[in-house]
């Protein structure tokens, strides 16, 4: 009998070179007003200038890139619009990814666990930077409950955005820290199987980590 094998998708080149950008911009590497220059991009990754040039459209198509006159490509700036759009699709995907989950398997657990450890490591480093990419793991892992593959694609390109957004504090040790024991308490009452009180959790951490962003957007000399 013939059975139908399972589809394997095949990044092409472009999509690989926008996927270690977007890496860099969540791993805290490429900041907001980085310039991205084509030459620096061919050599680095061995692609031809359209295959760079076709992978930075696509960024700039997610919201992460932006053509400045004179200047050429650039990490983006976000702004407090955005941010609090941001925060509403976080809303509706972390909410909502608790409320139906089921009992966390181990690996589940395994994987929230060793984003907490990664930011508890970087914490004792004092890499505040690595930490605020560890807790957006850890929110990731989250909407990971939801098991679609494709909201967990579009979710990176919102932590790659959130993490743009991280880089407007001017002191990142004040405004990262608090975030840690919260992810802590999410995760404790999710594996003890009390979803709406980890669905209030994140409603609060949520609610709180806006208003923090939206102030230093809107003061940003308070830093």
């Amino acid at each position: 009998m013939n059975k139908t094998l399972p589809t394997v998708q095949v990044l092409s080149l472009a999509d690989q070179v926008a996927c270690e950008l977007r890496e860099d911009i969540i791993g805290g590497r490429l900041l907001p007003g980085m310039a991205l220059i084509e030459a620096e991009l061919t050599s680095r990754y061995n692609a031809s200038r359209n295959t760079v040039r076709e992978a930075l459209h696509q960024l700039g198509r997610e919201g992460l890139t932006s053509y400045v006159r004179n200047k050429g490509v650039m990490v983006r700036r976000i702004g407090l619009a955005e941010v609090r759009d941001l925060f509403l699709v976080r809303r509706t995907l972390e909410i909502q990814a608790i409320l139906g989950s089921k009992p966390l398997r181990e690996y589940q657990s395994d994987s929230m666990l060793g984003a907490i450890e990664a930011a508890e490591l970087a914490r004792d480093r004092e890499d505040w930077q690595a930490f605020g990419t560890h807790s957006l793991r850890f929110h990731q892992h989250i909407v990971g409950l939801l098991r679609s593959p494709l909201l967990d694609a579009f979710f990176t390109n919102i932590a790659a955005q959130m993490r743009l957004v991280f880089a407007v504090a001017p002191d990142e040790e004040n405004f990262q820290r608090p975030w840690l024991e919260r992810d802590c308490e999410i995760h404790d009452l999710l594996a003890a199987g009390r979803r709406h009180e980890a669905a209030e959790a994140m409603t609060r951490y949520l609610d709180d980590s806006e208003h923090a962003l939206l102030d230093l957007l809107s003061h940003p000399a308070r830093g």
